[in-house]
């Protein structure tokens, strides 16, 4: 079983323990796409490792020259911070062995570790997430057909938010199922800054791309679970009607409006806060961003709900699935339920 694993990357410390783990060999070819805006020098990997240049345009752009550029039919996908286990590369090979012609992907088993002696913050509660979701990238190999077929990654989403989820729905429109493996892998926590959960609300201009695309039930089609979205919309209207109605010098709807605001951000404060720590700084942060995250989520979605308002999904390629379908009407995977697809905990991003 010979397979290509793709591991793009901006340099991070993490990728030169990943290769430890993975080292390339004549039935695994490993690439490294350096996706860093401006390299000042060659990244220092092993030898037997292939170096591709991205085009510094996001994780789904990395893996589409990676895959393009990889040699075998099975192509692994590996985020740079992941660490797999020491009997990877020959469980790898097992999983794909065991794939039935009509397979098209197979997941890997993530890990995330959290810590022993406390309740997790917010931000390890959303990294964990992806311990349950579907079809993620951070360990997930496809055949080539099958990402040939589907048109490769969308490029119009430029985070690591969507775009395997997205990628999965066309695979099996196109006629592939997909599969779990046996093989697993750890994601550690990586360190963020404490405004990691307001820097991410940029996700739902994504969300309102995927709306465009796949209309009313986007959620449901590509298994992603209900967000926060329309309670963030509610928060900030009240907000914003409470500030109008101030300034027109209506106070007892100013009162009203400011007592529905209050409300939804103290509910949410509230869903973040309990899970967690409960320290000082985890408190602050949660109060400041619970109040910043719902009128942030709002601007972006309506920025990309104005940017996608002509988007149009990526038609699948010629050739048919596995089973000789055009892939128009779904294939054996169809759109039942599955899984859900990771989704940041209590409604960070959306």
């Amino acid at each position: 079983m010979k397979v290509s694993v793709v591991i793009p990357t901006l340099g991070r410390p993490s990728l030169f323990a990943l290769l430890e783990r993975v080292p390339a060999g004549p039935d695994l070819e490993v690439l490294v796409v350096d996706d860093r805006p401006a390299p000042a020098a060659p990244l220092p990997v092993p030898p037997g490792v292939r170096v591709v240049a991205g085009r510094s345009a996001g994780p789904a752009a990395a893996r589409n020259t990676g895959w393009r550029a990889a040699r075998h039919e099975w192509i692994a996908f590996l985020d740079d911070d992941v660490r797999p286990d020491p009997d990877w590369p020959s469980r790898l090979a097992a999983d794909l062995a065991a794939a039935g012609a009509e397979v098209g992907g197979v997941q890997g088993g993530l890990r995330v570790p959290l810590p022993a002696d406390r309740a997790p913050t917010d931000w390890e509660r959303v990294t964990a997430g992806l311990a349950d979701g579907s079809w993620i990238t951070a360990d997930m190999a496809y055949r080539r057909a099958a990402l040939a077929r589907a048109g490769g990654f969308d490029e119009r989403l430029p985070r690591a938010f969507r775009e395997d989820a997205e990628l999965a729905f066309r695979v099996r429109r196109a006629g592939w199922t997909l599969a779990r493996g046996r093989r697993t892998t750890v994601h550690p926590v990586r360190p963020e800054s404490p405004w990691v959960s307001l820097r991410t609300q940029r996700g739902n201009a994504d969300d309102a791309l995927l709306r465009r695309l796949y209309g009313p039930r986007w959620r449901s089609r590509l298994e992603i679970p209900p967000g926060r979205r329309p309670r963030h919309a509610v928060v900030t209207a009240a907000g914003v009607a409470a500030v109008v109605a101030a300034a027109r010098r209506r106070p007892l709807w100013a009162l009203a409006a400011a007592g529905v605001w209050a409300a939804g951000a103290a509910e949410f404060a509230a869903a973040r806060i309990l899970p967690g720590p409960r320290d000082r700084r985890e408190v602050a942060t949660m109060l400041a961003t619970s109040v910043a995250i719902p009128p942030a989520a709002v601007a972006y979605w309506l920025r990309g709900w104005w940017r996608w308002r002509n988007a149009r999904p990526i038609p699948p390629r010629e050739g048919g699935g596995p089973l000789g379908g055009s892939g128009e009407s779904g294939g054996p995977a169809g759109e039942g339920p599955g899984r859900p697809a990771y989704q940041p905990a209590t409604g960070v991003s959306a």
